[in-house]
């Protein structure tokens, strides 16, 4: 664990940025001068340490990338680097305290082994950290085609309880029993902080994900804590829509959405499904966030691992952490590192020349991130 070189923090918040917009189509990826907005605290230029967990399949390789990028633009921050695998029985004490100590993590995609006695690695450090909201920002990237344009939504999802809590067991031979589990306190929380989110970033609607038709008590306490919540919020536009409704109208007309605040297995269906239309899951950043500690990873969970001949040929896609990197030091309050990072990202999508396999192109993981330090800023 080396950290960083720190350059004058201050010098580097003043200078003149290319401007970026959190909206899926941007103005122009020229540069432009930075209005003089944000004054630091004293000491704010600090060196923060940041957990990093490599992880399984591609990564090493996308956190690698990351690893380079960060340093070449000289951010404040340094990666203390544990090596944990999905098919670990649980996550070493010892990563737990650091991620306690530094409040942020950095991670890779950890496998998840099917059937079997092996618990997700994932969900219990969402439930050991308490990591209760799960956000995807799913967006079209100028220069990357896809079939529909104007799509900037955010998958805010409930990540601590559901069917994911893990109770499970078998009642005789041949019948096992799977217990959904829905509180009050989870579903408030959840959408307290959707209509937080909407309210602090701009945002017009908040839709709720649900089953109600059919699991009235679960899903029914779930949209119960969502009105109450959207009753304090009257200038956010607040809707309902059914599970099986949301996806269809997510693959015809998903412009329509803005916010979605969704039960923790919706949410997983929900956010990979918006992902896939926006422009991949391997472009589409995200998150896990609790009260006290942060962890940034692949927005969408389908393909954070990749397979075996993506690694041989080391040619993952590293945009999706890379700007989930940027989030991070949005989180971290170094937003003109993070808005040079989100840029030089974008200029390579718009650019076409390099890109991986799942972008139609042929590009390795390091031509990648080359390519991404030569528009740094």
């Amino acid at each position: 664990m080396a950290a960083r070189r720190t350059l004058p923090i201050l010098k580097q918040l003043f200078r003149s940025t290319a401007a970026t917009d959190s909206q899926p189509l941007f103005g122009a990826l020229a540069a432009s001068t930075r209005s003089v907005t944000y004054m630091p605290r004293p000491g704010d230029g600090n060196p923060r340490a940041v957990t990093l967990i490599p992880g399984d399949g591609i990564g090493p390789l996308v956190t690698g990338a990351v690893e380079q990028v960060m340093e070449a633009m000289h951010a404040p921050v340094y990666f203390e680097k544990y090596d944990i695998h999905g098919d670990m029985k649980s996550v070493p004490q010892e990563v737990i305290d650091s991620i306690r100590k530094n409040k942020v993590c950095l991670k890779g995609g950890l496998k998840t082994p099917v059937g079997g006695g092996v618990h997700s690695l994932n969900v219990q450090l969402r439930k050991e950290l308490d990591l209760y909201a799960s956000l995807v920002h799913c967006f079209n990237l100028q220069g990357l085609p896809t079939r529909h344009q104007n799509v900037d939504i955010v998958v805010i999802r409930e990540n601590t309880e559901g069917e994911y809590s893990g109770l499970e067991h078998e009642v005789v031979p041949g019948v096992v029993e799977s217990l959904k589990v829905m509180t009050k306190f989870c579903s408030e929380r959840i959408a307290k902080y959707a209509f937080e989110y909407a309210y602090l970033n701009n945002r017009k609607k908040v839709s709720a994900v649900h089953k109600a038709n059919i699991m009235k008590l679960a899903d029914g306490l779930f949209l119960e804590s969502c009105r109450e919540v959207a009753s304090k919020y009257p200038s956010i536009k607040y809707n309902e829509i059914i599970v099986d409704n949301c996806c269809m109208q997510l693959v015809s007309k998903p412009e329509q959405f803005d916010v979605m605040v969704t039960p923790n297995l919706y949410g997983n269906l929900v956010a990979n499904t918006a992902a896939g239309i926006a422009g991949g899951t391997g472009v589409m950043p995200g998150g896990n966030v609790g009260a006290d500690h942060a962890v940034f990873e692949q927005g969408a969970s389908a393909g954070n691992v990749g397979n075996e001949k993506l690694v041989e040929q080391k040619k993952a896609n590293p945009v999706a952490l890379l700007l989930s990197s940027a989030m991070m030091l949005r989180h971290l309050q170094f937003p003109s590192f993070a808005d040079r990072l989100e840029t030089a990202v974008k200029r390579v999508i718009a650019d076409g020349k390099y890109r991986t396999k799942d972008l139609g192109g042929g590009s390795t993981t390091q031509e990648v991130a080359d390519a991404v330090i030569a528009n740094l800023d």
